[in-house]
């Protein structure tokens, strides 16, 4: 996912009226932030100046800094940035603590098993404008959706993302669409925002959403919010998908989001 100057401008004004925060941590988070599974050759400069809207020059002296420190590990050949093991650490430190991860795996692994067809069973959730995977489950399949944990996908346009919207409080909400408001080009926009109060008027009304082939093109998917009842998890989402001519709308609907709904339910009991 790409950011816009915008977002870090807004992220930058607030060391300004606020002492507390430290803008140069924030920078270099987000250039820690940039990577992606999917980026296995590592990064350069130009490349996390290009997916953070930072200075080349300041993107070089926090390459420098996170390199020092462990974080990145440069490789001389490709003049590239790759993650250093001391990320994957916080990140398993992360995961740790979300005690729901590991009752849910066992939930979502029965559900994808039961579904068959190359099924991805997944929960997520909000790293900024995406939706971040915490937990994945397959069924048997020769073809399933090359997501795991750690994947990011689109907040405002997938199943999940827009369950998460359509769960998650007003003032986060209103945040939200604040947000997808100043970076969605004005042409996409109102089909954006239809799509997320779609989602909000399905969950209302049958408690999932059914995503046909709006966040790629040969993909369905189902998704249900979650809040646990443990006040130290956040607020995440399930989502159950996979490509289209396996899951047509018709099961989605009539099938799989109501177990996924069961889901849901089973675990806010065994949680509590």
């Amino acid at each position: 996912m790409r950011k816009r100057v915008t977002d870090l401008t807004r992220e930058a004004d607030k060391g300004d009226t606020d002492r507390q925060f430290v803008t140069a941590l924030h920078r270099g988070l987000e250039i820690l932030r940039a990577f992606t599974p999917q980026d296995r050759a590592g990064l350069g400069n130009s490349d996390l100046a290009e997916r953070t809207g930072l200075p080349n020059s300041t993107v070089s002296r926090l390459t420098f800094t996170l390199l020092k420190a462990g974080y990145l590990v440069y490789d001389d050949d490709t003049g590239r940035y790759r993650m250093g093991v001391p990320v994957l650490s916080l990140g398993y430190a992360c995961l740790a603590g979300l005690h729901v991860r590991e009752t849910a795996q066992v939930y979502m692994q029965k559900l994808a098993d039961d579904c068959g067809d190359g099924v991805l069973v997944a929960l997520g959730g909000r790293d900024d404008m995406s939706m971040t995977y915490i937990a994945c489950a397959r069924s048997v399949g020769v073809i399933s959706l090359q997501l795991d944990v750690g994947s990011r996908i689109s907040l405002a346009r997938s199943a999940i993302g827009r369950a998460y919207i359509a769960g998650t409080s007003d003032a986060e909400r209103s945040e939200i669409l604040t947000r997808i408001h100043d970076r969605t080009p004005r042409d996409k926009l109102s089909l954006v925002l239809d799509g997320i109060e779609d989602a909000r008027e399905q969950i209302a009304t049958r408690g999932f959403y059914t995503n046909i082939k709006e966040w790629q093109k040969d993909v369905h998917a189902v998704s249900v919010p979650y809040r646990s009842q443990q006040a130290d998890t956040p607020m995440l989402a399930f989502n159950l998908g996979g490509y289209a001519h396996s899951l047509p709308k018709e099961r989605l609907e009539n099938e799989l989001g109501p177990k996924l709904v069961e889901l849901v339910n089973t675990l806010s009991r065994v949680s509590r």
